[in-house]
């Protein structure tokens, strides 16, 4: 199979080849979420997008390390460097410690992220946790003249930038335009051009989240923390940076002026960036209050849901759509992924049953490939599903009679639709999970009554035999005065 992976690189607005800088070894930096409230489905785009990639190349023999951040101090409400930082306003709002905030949602995104089988990174940096690291890197851009002190604020001059770089390349802005564009805002006197952005903040006295540095107590700009984590854990220069479409400008353009300021060169070789999930046309986020959590999702308890969905369904929902496109949220649109989804299982639960025949009447080698063509190009997944449900055509076709398959290509089969499905579009079968799961049920009902009746003939060391064995298995077992309780540990 010829797997030569094409990935859209949003610095030069085209499709390239990926060569990675130090193969079989690949670099891969996503910004991971700002934790102040529940993860949404916003939230899953990016989270499932980086995902695939992150399965698919490890699948075509990269050793991939994938780095995530958590932001957790420096986010201000908004991108022009005022307002509260996002997590010390909801502290102040629920009277409770900025950390106890942190960990609270963090542990809300990971509980959700897990119910979406995402695979944990291979490093998750806090940005509260790499304060040094970022002063560090604000010293050097100022040594090196593209920053600037103004009453213990230090700030990126992005107009001496410009004359050495090319501010603005990522996005297409042009230094000219955001200067015609941008007006003097109150608070920004300090700045010698408002589009200028902070690299450090001096703490106001009511701040709550703040840190000692040589230009005074305060703390680092939202920008900062992703340049000093990506290149920390992956070096000056690395392979991929991926987020959504809303980082574009000013975060990732804010991020290449830092990381050559301070190194002298760019440090990001492909950037890729997953596009907005839209409610009405209009981008769905908690700074437009049109948002529906996660949590909301998976127990249907929303006023524009009309039933529960699946974290699968979630899932599904969200590959059926190339990541680079936007994706519309409706009911009707995920009560379509359901049933797709239902469809692709049912068929796949087929194929330990089919009868094998002496030839096959399909080219099982050339679905397999068309299934590769798809995710080489752009991590095409709504292409992959299409080529995986004209192969679901073929398996009912079998299984009803009207096509024929030799063994050793039904083997083939069942490896591609594992491999494709469950390891790299990483869905799972919910239904044959719940399936597992009540037979578990019954068995170990049927195991503990045996017990009780044991029990009941005084073969005391026999029953507590059968406890200790399932104990080691990980099933407590208690006894009541009822009966019996268990649950797995």
């Amino acid at each position: 199979m010829e797997n030569k992976l094409y990935i859209y690189n949003t610095l030069n607005r085209k499709k390239e080849e990926f060569k990675p800088i130090n193969p079989p070894h690949v670099g891969m930096y996503v910004c991971g979420p700002t934790v102040y409230g529940e993860p949404h489905l916003g939230h899953a785009r990016p989270g499932i997008t980086y995902d695939v990639l992150y399965r698919y190349l490890q699948y075509i023999g990269y050793k991939v390390r994938y780095v995530r951040n958590i932001t957790d101090v420096g986010h201000l409400e908004s991108d022009a460097d005022t307002g509260e930082d996002k997590i010390a306003k909801k502290a102040r709002l629920e009277e409770l410690e900025p950390m106890e905030i942190v960990q609270f949602y963090t542990n809300s995104y990971h509980e959700k992220m897990k119910a979406l089988n995402t695979l944990p990174p291979s490093i998750e940096p806090h940005a509260s946790g790499h304060i040094i690291e970022q002063q560090l890197m604000v010293k050097k851009i100022l040594d090196n003249g593209y920053a600037y002190e103004k009453n213990g604020s230090i700030y990126f001059d992005v107009e001496k930038y410009n004359q050495k770089y090319k501010y603005g390349k990522l996005s297409g802005r042009i230094i000219d335009d955001l200067q015609s564009n941008t007006r003097e805002l109150d608070g920004l006197d300090e700045k010698k051009n408002p589009f200028d952005f902070a690299l450090w903040k001096k703490a106001s006295p009511e701040h709550i989240m703040r840190w000692p540095s040589e230009w005074s107590d305060g703390f680092p700009g939202w920008h900062l923390e992703c340049s000093v984590m990506s290149t920390k854990y992956l070096g000056e220069k690395f392979d991929i940076h991926g987020g959504g479409m809303d980082l574009l400008f000013p975060h990732h353009e804010c991020e290449i002026a830092q990381s050559t300021a301070a190194n002298g060169e760019e440090s990001v070789q492909y950037w890729m960036h997953n596009n907005m999930i839209t409610i009405d046309g209009q981008k769905m986020g908690k700074s437009l209050g049109n948002f529906i959590t996660l949590e909301e999702f998976f127990t249907g308890n929303h006023k524009l849901l009309e039933k529960a969905y699946s974290p699968m369904t979630i899932r599904f929902f969200i590959l059926q759509a190339h990541y680079r496109s936007p994706l519309d949220f409706s009911n009707e649109a995920l009560q379509s992924a359901e049933k797709g989804m239902a469809r692709l299982f049912t068929a796949m639960d087929k194929l330990d049953n089919l009868k094998t025949s002496a030839k096959s009447s399909f080219d099982v080698q050339a679905l397999k490939q068309r299934c590769f063509d798809a995710l080489n190009d752009d991590l095409n997944t709504p292409i992959l599903f299409a080529h995986l449900f004209d192969g679901v055509k073929y398996i009912n076709s079998i299984a009803a009679g009207t096509e024929s398959i030799t063994a050793g290509d039904l083997d083939e089969l069942k490896k591609l639709y594992h491999d494709f499905v469950y390891e790299i579009a990483g869905l799972k079968n919910e239904n044959a999970q719940k399936q597992g799961a009540n037979k578990l049920d019954e068995v170990l009902t049927l195991l503990l009554n045996l017990r009780m009746e044991v029990k009941k003939n005084k073969d005391f060391a026999t029953a507590d035999k059968i406890r200790d064995q399932l104990k080691d298995m990980g099933i407590i077992v208690k006894d009541t005065k009822d009966g019996f309780e268990w649950e797995i540990n």
